[in-house]
């Protein structure tokens, strides 16, 4: 089943473990929504510098805690169901607040999720 993720810290530079993980959610069918502020595409889809209007089901971080303050009120706002912190990106407030709202959060790595099925 596709869960719709939003890659926040998304890139273009291959060696990052952001392009990665979106490449390896698009190849085991999830919809991917790249966002952050890089311009470029990440597996065909352009690098957005808003959230998508449409359902997201996790988002995946990819920023350190001192970037993500820009994007708190947008991540709380989405709707989405969970919120993956991926190494580095572990935040003790941001992970309280998401809470707060109702978010599932883990610190973990997306693409270990993936590969072990429990995404």
């Amino acid at each position: 089943m596709s869960k719709p993720t939003l890659v926040l810290g998304a890139t273009t530079n291959q060696e990052r473990y952001a392009w990665k993980a979106a490449m390896m959610l698009l190849d085991y069918g999830h919809e991917v929504y790249p966002v952050g502020i890089k311009k470029g595409e990440v597996g065909g889809r352009t690098i957005e510098r808003v959230f998508p209007s449409g359902p997201i089901d996790t988002i995946t971080l990819y920023l350190n805690p001192g970037n993500q303050q820009p994007w708190v009120d947008l991540i709380l706002n989405s709707g989405a169901k969970r919120i993956i912190f991926n190494p580095g990106t572990e935040n003790p407030e941001l992970m309280e607040a998401a809470t707060a709202a109702g978010m599932e959060t883990l610190e973990a790595c997306t693409l270990v999720l993936l590969r072990t099925g429990q995404y």
